[in-house]
């Protein structure tokens, strides 16, 4: 079961949770889905002389932890972008470091490569993979216009920006297309510390997951999936 901070929705005829931390865990599989770690960004900027606390890789590894123990997951697969450059793995703390091992070694664990990481180091163990299909699901990095079947993905590290109250409020979040044909398209938010967000009804997302009759964004509130309309297909 699904504990407490994951929330269940429908999709492509599955039963999925959103976790408030950004991961997605699909109970029937009992397998964690998490997009965009980007572990070692800090220390890419730092060695650009720009210099951010050097704590992001820790920080998203520790959360990846608490979500399998929460969750109870055998199974991680993460959806590309897991390092922020190509050395990102060379640059992890001992601690960084240790933690990774541990998690690739006692779990099922998929990587699934992208734009960041196309070469994955295999010192961490788990699978390497472009993308895969589960379920009749595809994993990949990147949502492919065009595409029909159902389709989980990420690397657009979407952000919902609502005005509430005269406050400005931007939160990470999933966007969801559905099409004429029933089949449903999802983008996850980027899980990893430092990562930003592009807002969820940017062009370049609406175009991503395009056919379709319509584009929401998910995100966990008051103990539920909230739904918000993006856009919809003229009829």
């Amino acid at each position: 079961m699904v504990r407490a901070m994951f929330f269940p929705f429908a999709f492509a005829g599955h039963e999925l949770a959103l976790g408030q931390g950004r991961a997605l865990y699909w109970p029937a599989e009992r397998t964690l889905l998490v997009a965009d770690l980007h572990l070692e960004k800090a220390s890419w900027f730092a060695a650009r002389g720009q210099m951010l606390p050097p704590y992001d890789s820790r920080d998203s590894l520790e959360r990846l932890a608490e979500a399998v123990r929460l969750t109870g997951a055998r199974r991680v697969i993460t959806l590309g972008d897991n390092f922020h450059d190509a050395a990102g793995a060379l640059r992890l703390d001992p601690h960084s470091a240790g933690m990774l091992e541990a998690l690739t070694r006692a779990l099922d664990w998929v990587w699934i490569t992208g734009n960041h990481d196309e070469e994955l180091p295999k010192g961490f163990g788990g699978t390497i993979v472009p993308e895969l299909e589960l379920g009749g699901v595809v994993l990949r990095h990147e949502a492919r216009a065009g595409e029909t079947a159902p389709e989980l993905s990420g690397h657009y590290h979407p952000k919902l920006r609502v005005n509430l109250r005269n406050r400005h409020i931007a939160r990470p979040c999933a966007v969801i297309g559905s099409s004429d044909n029933g089949a449903e398209r999802m983008i996850l938010p980027a899980f990893g510390s430092l990562t930003g967000g592009l807002d969820a009804a940017h062009p370049e997302i609406l175009g991503a997951l395009q056919p379709a009759r319509t584009i929401a964004a998910l995100m966990p509130a008051k103990g539920r999936i909230a739904r918000f309309p993006l856009w919809q297909a003229s009829a």
